[in-house]
């Protein structure tokens, strides 16, 4: 849970790299509170109004971690797009975020699984 509170306090941030861990418990939450809102929203019948805001509200928490993800494997955020080619875009997305990030600073900033020295 404070994975995904943590993306959600760095709202639009689309600067710097994110962990293989905050991306998919990330996925993770958002797909088990889609799942509670849908089902809030079948019970009320509200014909999928509250999923729809729910959808909204995390489009650019979820764009701006999916952008640091590929950051930390040293790659541009435009790969994005690649997901509007249909499954093979999917594919090739999920293995880019499962791919492990690059050891150390790369063009994206530092390595987010090494603590920064304090000085």
């Amino acid at each position: 849970m404070n994975w995904y509170l943590a993306v959600l306090k760095n709202y639009a941030g689309f600067d710097g790299r994110a962990r293989r861990t905050e991306f998919w418990m990330f996925v993770l939450f958002n797909l088990l509170a889609e799942i509670v809102v849908a089902i809030i929203d079948s019970v009320i019948g509200l014909n999928s109004v509250l999923i729809g805001l729910y959808a909204l509200a995390v489009l650019i928490p979820g764009l701006a971690v999916s952008v640091r993800r590929l950051h930390d494997t040293d790659k541009s955020g435009w790969f994005l797009l690649l997901g509007f080619i249909p499954l093979v875009g999917a594919i090739i997305l999920i293995v880019f975020c499962a791919t492990a990030g690059t050891v150390g600073p790369n063009k994206h900033g530092h390595d987010p699984k090494q603590v920064p020295a304090h000085v």
